[in-house]
């Protein structure tokens, strides 16, 4: 097969899997729908009839409140509807299908250049993007992770929409400095802990939100955006996000690492200060600081999600601005 054909195959497989991924995105969100509905009527139900109980008097409150559970227990134990159930598993389906497409495109576009798809901006937002897809499957297949779905597929979607309308660069060879094997390892390891980041950036916007609504009906307010419903509690999200980074965090510190060993390689210095070298560790400075924090008595959850939050934005600009305005030694995005 011809590098013409195999590279027309690797479009085509890339346009089918972002096809796919739009249709998980709507079942995904029918997901949502379908389990937040139910949830804030069965907590509406609990609502009045705590309401009945106090008018009936406390005893007859004291055995209802002992016949059921209440509160968030019984609106976190409701499962979703048949719909919505089958709305998520098709979701799920629909998004190891997508992975496996974007998977072969990069595959493919590797064939066409013998070397590690991974060498400039098009090809790293690719390959984020199925390591983001990849982490969330694989969390998926030990913990129930339906209601993450849209989360991760929508802003999955708009970046390779991004890659192919103004990050595209044609399938060639690379300079010298990459023509080296550690272009098969920092840059994989380096898009997996962004995969991991993405992840849990996603889980820790979740969690502040959901902490908010849960302070507000607390505290008896009227909390808005009912489809919060369908998430876990705040508590569970928050630990879901932390165990994440913990996980990046290492593979981050990594890639630093290995690009100095690589750089003293290629140009005969282990740091040169270049935009993207000074980026990366301002992520890593950042992270470093989310960690300690987490780890220091005194700090609240909300401020430690914000110096995460920081380290994310930090990631974006590093992936993006800096590789498209800045020059210098990493100046490889192929814009």
């Amino acid at each position: 097969m011809t590098a013409a054909a195999l590279a027309q195959y690797s479009i085509l497989a890339l346009y089918t899997g972002m096809a796919v991924l739009g249709l998980a995105m709507l079942a995904f969100a029918l997901h949502i729908a379908g389990v937040a509905g139910q949830r804030s009527t069965v907590r509406a139900q609990l609502r009045e009839r705590e309401l009945a109980g106090v008018t009936a008097g406390a005893a007859g409150a004291g055995a209802r409140k002992a016949a059921r559970p209440t509160g968030s227990s019984a609106v976190e134990e409701t499962g979703a509807p048949a719909a919505g159930a089958r709305a998520g598993g098709i979701g799920m389906s629909l998004t190891w299908l997508a992975f496996l497409l974007l998977l072969a495109s990069l595959v493919l576009r590797g064939l066409v250049v013998m070397r590690a798809p991974i060498a400039n901006l098009y090809e790293f937002a690719i390959g984020g993007v199925i390591a983001t897809l990849g982490v969330y499957l694989a969390v998926a297949l030990r913990r129930p992770l339906r209601w993450l779905g849209l989360f991760i597929v929508t802003p999955s979607l708009l970046v390779l929409g991004l890659a192919v309308t103004s990050w595209y660069t044609a399938a060639t060879e690379v300079g010298p400095a990459l023509q080296d094997y550690w272009l098969a390892i920092h840059v994989p390891i380096a898009v997996l802990s962004v995969g991991l980041f993405t992840v849990a950036f996603a889980v820790l916007v979740l969690q502040m939100l959901a902490e908010r609504r849960e302070t507000a009906l607390a505290a008896g307010r009227s909390a808005r955006m009912t489809w919060l419903e369908a998430l876990p509690p705040a508590a569970r999200l928050d630990r879901l996000s932390y165990s994440l980074h913990v996980a990046a965090f290492p593979l981050w510190t990594f890639t630093i690492v290995a690009g100095a060993i690589w750089g003293q390689k290629a140009w005969g210095t282990y740091w040169s200060w270049d935009p993207k070298e000074t980026w990366s560790f301002v992520v890593w400075v950042i992270y470093a600081a989310y960690l300690h924090a987490r780890a220091t008595s005194g700090w609240k959850r909300r401020a430690t999600a914000w110096i995460a939050v920081a380290g994310y934005v930090a990631i974006l600009l590093n992936t993006t601005v800096v590789n498209k305005y800045f020059s210098g030694l990493h100046s490889y995005s192929g814009l």
